[in-house]
């Protein structure tokens, strides 16, 4: 199976948490701590490893900050 690799435009996030939801390995979860510059609560990856590169957080993303890459 496909491996990915999750990366945020952290500053562009506006902590919606869509990407959280549609994660089907729920390997994401919002920070209630670290905030970007504008003080929204980012988004983090609890477990890359299990990333399996779907790309339905980029997907989902109504500001196209993440990228994901995936490894075959």
């Amino acid at each position: 199976m496909p491996k990915g690799k999750v990366t945020f435009d952290y500053e562009m996030c506006k902590g919606c948490g869509l990407c959280v939801a549609f994660c089907p390995q729920h390997i994401l979860y919002q920070d209630k701590v670290d905030l970007n510059k504008s003080g929204y609560n980012i988004i983090k990856v609890n477990d890359p490893e299990k990333c399996i590169g779907c790309a339905f957080c980029a997907m989902m993303c109504p500001d196209s900050v993440i990228t994901v890459e995936v490894n075959k």
